[in-house]
């Protein structure tokens, strides 16, 4: 009985040979290689690339790579023994060196080109060459596609060296931001919001590059030293890498006629799109047009839910131009990013990213997004005069982003607020006093799940407790939970109102008791740098149980507004950018 338990508990995947006998390389094997590419991924200059959907790649390995971390959860969720993340050969492979995996793995990874939008605007000078053929992923190379449990993964090595559309820069991430785009992507997902994934971490011993950071305590906007930092490789894992900005840019080649083979490589990497991300839903059988219009509706209700569940979760995106949005609907590229702490419709932990990138302005961004996603696809139905029908329908779906979204952040305010339905007063109330008092979002939300008898207790979320505004909050808080009361739905969807006790329970699972914030991670990576490991592993237990009552020593230090030191701090409160 015993060893029957064992064998059936034991992971499916306990080494680098067991992961190589799931590799299945459907980009490379479905897609089109760029002509002017070399075979053995020997290419890590700048150049154009004109035509075709990828360049083979050779990744080039940190030296002496060192362990950090390796996402535990979702070692269980693929099947993977934890014994492997250190193992040599995996430690290997994963910090840039492919040249020995086993077969039927290749020893050559991948990388793609993507045009840029940025709200809506289409843009070129972003490339070296000012024509748009010399953007695209600068320092992340694909190192494996597998089918695992029937699911299909592409592993991606962020920081994996030059590619051709490296702009000139080295190819390289830092270990600083390595480690906050390792536990954003496990917190994110924890937070129950579609992510890319994290599998591991590794850091080079002897191999470090110059960046543009912030003196200690400097409050400028813009980095004011250079540092020397230690090179890292994280893997992140998702069904696909493709961005918005990866069909835009086979749709301007397509639009523009740009080369003879355009519109068939823009229905090609479109029709891939679907096969990864929305197989499930998209049924193979009909016709290219029938498919890019139901492709246009499931994006917009993927992109719409997501953006709910960034703001529901106090998340931003920061920079969220088009080739930072995934096709698949799910977040992706954790570069200035964060989580509220003061809220503020305005935050935008980016100095670049201005105020159309801001907290509460995602869903507009979002927008701009959608619309060049569409942009990219009308080619495939312009061409097609028979398809008049379906052109008009992409139209509908396009103009109709605006309602869906609204009726997105509707649901997801109410929810958190424990209502059935959305209250348009009672909410707009709540926005301005919790702009005027200010307080703290993560912490305010989870303090009103607990349905509190007065204020007292949201009081822990305030960050000015001026005795001016406690009339107001009483008065908002008796109307909250008058409606609490009255309300014939609720977030049970039941006939009574729930009990003081579910209603807790209901809001609890929406609203989170731990963010990943930017002071949190600071000391971190901090002490990552300094070879000590140890908080970035406990900020990953911690940030992996977002929903969960922990231990009164894990609430004391991470369940606490921002402390006031950390206002105005450049790196903290703000950065110009996460290299």
């Amino acid at each position: 009985m015993t060893n029957r338990l064992s064998q059936e508990t034991s992971p499916a995947i306990a080494t680098l040979d067991d992961l190589a006998k799931l590799a299945n390389y459907s980009l490379m094997d479905t897609l089109n290689c760029d002509p002017d590419a070399k075979a053995d991924g020997a290419d890590h200059a700048p150049r154009q690339v004109f035509t075709g959907h990828y360049v083979p790649i050779n990744p080039t390995p940190i030296k002496d790579p060192e362990y950090v971390a390796h996402s535990k959860n979702f070692f269980r969720e693929l099947g993977f023994a934890d014994s492997m993340a250190q193992s040599a050969d995996f430690v290997r492979m994963f910090s840039g060196d492919i040249s020995h995996v086993p077969k039927p793995m290749r020893k050559v990874g991948w990388a793609c080109g993507y045009a840029l939008s940025i709200f809506g605007t289409e843009y070129t000078q972003q490339c070296p060459f000012q024509t748009g053929n010399g953007y695209g992923d600068g320092r992340a190379v694909s190192v494996l596609e597998a089918v695992i449990s029937s699911r299909r993964w592409e592993m991606q090595l962020k920081g994996g060296g030059r590619t051709p559309y490296c702009r000139g820069a080295d190819g390289r991430a830092v270990l600083r931001s390595s480690v906050r785009e390792f536990l954003a992507q496990e917190h994110m997902h924890a937070l129950g919001v579609p992510t890319s994934r994290s599998l591991s971490l590794y850091v080079s011993k002897t191999e470090k590059v110059k960046r543009p950071w912030y003196s200690e305590g400097s409050r400028s906007q813009d980095p004011d030293i250079l540092i020397s930092e230690a090179v890292a490789i994280s893997t992140r894992v998702a069904p696909s890498f493709i961005r918005v900005g990866q069909l835009e840019l086979f749709g301007r080649r397509a639009r523009k006629k740009e080369h003879p083979k355009a519109m068939e490589e823009l229905e090609q990497i479109v029709l891939h799109l679907i096969d990864r991300e929305y197989g499930d839903v998209i049924d193979r059988q009909l016709s290219t047009a029938e498919k890019v219009v139901l492709l246009a509706r499931e994006f917009r209700s993927r992109l719409t839910s997501l953006v709910a569940s960034w703001i529901r979760v106090g998340y931003c995106q920061g920079n969220f131009n088009s080739d930072n949005c995934a096709a698949g609907g799910f977040t992706l590229d954790y570069g200035p990013f964060g989580f509220c702490d003061v809220f503020n419709p305005h935050y935008q932990p980016w100095t670049g990213g201005g105020h159309h990138f801001a907290f509460l302005n995602q869903a507009v961004a979002a927008e701009r997004n959608f619309h060049m996603f569409c942009t990219a696809l009308r080619p495939l139905l312009t061409s097609l005069t028979s398809h008049q029908d379906t052109l008009r329908q992409l139209d509908e779906i396009r103009s109709g982003f605006a309602t869906v979204m609204q009726a997105q952040m509707e649901k997801m305010w109410a929810a958190k607020l424990g209502l059935g339905t959305f209250h348009a007063a009672l909410f707009s109330e709540l926005e301005t006093l919790m702009v005027q008092t200010p307080v703290d979002y993560t912490l305010f939300f989870r303090e009103l799940s607990m349905v509190p008898d007065d204020i007292g207790p949201l009081k822990k979320s305030f960050y000015d407790d001026s005795e001016g505004m406690d009339k107001r909050w009483s008065e908002w808080l008796a109307k909250w939970k008058s409606l609490i009361v009255s309300a014939s739905t609720t977030v049970t969807n039941a006939a009574q109102p729930p009990s003081r006790e579910e209603l807790s329970r209901q809001m609890k699972l929406v609203n989170p008791k731990y963010s990943l914030r930017e002071w949190l991670l600071v000391p971190a990576y901090s002490q990552a740098t300094a070879g000590n490991y140890s908080l970035v592993r406990e900020l990953q237990e911690v940030m992996t149980q977002p929903y969960a009552e922990q231990s009164k020593k894990v609430e004391e230090k991470y369940y606490r507004p921002k402390p006031s030191e950390f206002f105005e701090v450049a790196g903290l409160s703000y950065m110009s950018c996460s290299s």
